[in-house]
């Protein structure tokens, strides 16, 4: 959507600097922009691309000025405002209003007039769909399920029954919430399934990734609170609770009844053991494996960085040693106290010349 920058500095609140008529008409990399273009510098690293860019403005930190050739759009934070200019000028087309001939409805269902359903959708019974949703292709909203406004579900998302979701939700293609979670009780050498009659309810402007799936609770619910956002590929088992605010990146894994606080970050292939408290503030890196609480903000890692072959295999080498050597220290730490204590109880001799 062609804008004016005078038009785009007043919509996103920003200081120009240079020509309010001149048009953009999409967002580029500052390699890759054109003179009808909008991009954005906030790393140092791009400083070469930043100087030579053929973009019309930039969007750019204060103290960066002097270095663009072009217009330039000022602000502290130049990734939130791109992000803004990005859904300005490329809006998201949205479905048509009003049900797709191939969708599945059951009578009981309550959809708003505003909602826009898609083809082939199923809805079961007793389902309320808010103003302003958005189900695409091939998503399945269970018995007594509950949509809020302006909620969208891409495409194939599966709403399993009783829960609920919240205001402004965004939910990726292949996504379950609901499922029933991993529960069994042993009969001798059997598994029993423990039906899990929890719901599982995400909270509002929630953002669910490609094939994350989120358990019910097994009694109690799983709760996802406001704001959270999970990557791709995330497991949320039976009564976890996440905090506001948290995001959690893909393939990370989090055990059942643990209780995430607000503001946290995950990163990938994290995986939490369950039962677990953890405050807000903290911040997993990389594949760390958690399996304790942690009350203290921070950031908390655990395993070992990439390295050479050749030195990692020398480093597992020590680690198996780790018992034996210190089982040696042992014993010279015990000879060291001994000699300290035969020496202190041994008598002084002063040779008088």
């Amino acid at each position: 959507m062609a804008t004016t920058l005078g038009q785009l500095a007043n919509w996103l609140n920003l200081e120009l600097h240079g020509n309010t008529n001149t048009l953009v008409k999409r967002v580029a990399t500052l390699e890759r922009a054109l003179p009808d273009c909008l991009s954005f510098y906030g790393d140092v690293k791009y400083r070469t691309h930043l100087t030579t860019t053929k973009a019309a403005a930039v969007i750019i930190k204060p103290a960066d000025i002097s270095h663009c050739p072009a217009a330039a759009l000022i602000t502290d934070n130049p990734y939130l405002a791109i992000a803004r200019a990005i859904g300005h000028l490329h809006p998201r087309p949205r479905l048509p209003m009003g049900c797709h001939s191939t969708a599945v409805i059951a009578a009981s269902a309550r959809i708003d007039a505003t909602a826009a359903i898609g083809p082939f959708c199923v809805i079961e019974d007793e389902v309320d769909i808010g103003a302003r949703v958005e189900l695409g292709p091939g998503c399945i909203v269970r018995t007594g399920a509950k949509i809020g406004a302006d909620t969208q579900l891409v495409a194939q998302v599966v709403i399993c029954e009783h829960s609920c979701i919240g205001e402004r939700v965004l939910i990726h293609p292949g996504a379950i919430i609901g499922r029933q979670g991993f529960g069994f009780a042993k009969d001798g050498n059997q598994w029993v399934r423990i039906p899990q009659i929890g719901r599982a309810c995400l909270g509002n402007d929630v953002e669910v990734g490609a094939n994350t799936s989120i358990d019910c609770g097994a009694i109690d619910d799983t709760l996802i609170g406001d704001g959270v956002k999970l990557d791709s590929f995330v497991h949320i088992s039976h009564n976890v609770q996440i905090g506001e605010h948290t995001a959690i990146a893909g393939c990370t894994g989090i055990a059942g009844s643990t209780r995430i606080g607000r503001y946290c970050t995950v990163a990938g292939e994290v995986g939490i053991a369950g039962h677990l408290n953890i405050a807000d503030n903290i911040h997993f890196t990389g594949m760390a494996m958690v399996t304790r609480s942690l009350s203290q903000p921070g950031v908390y890692s655990s395993g070992i960085p990439i390295m050479p072959n050749q030195e990692w295999r020398r480093t597992v080498v020590r680690f198996r040693q780790l018992e034996q050597l210190t089982q040696r220290i042992k014993i010279l730490e015990a000879q060291l106290n001994d000699v300290k204590q035969y020496i202190s109880d041994t008598p002084s001799h002063n040779n008088d010349e």
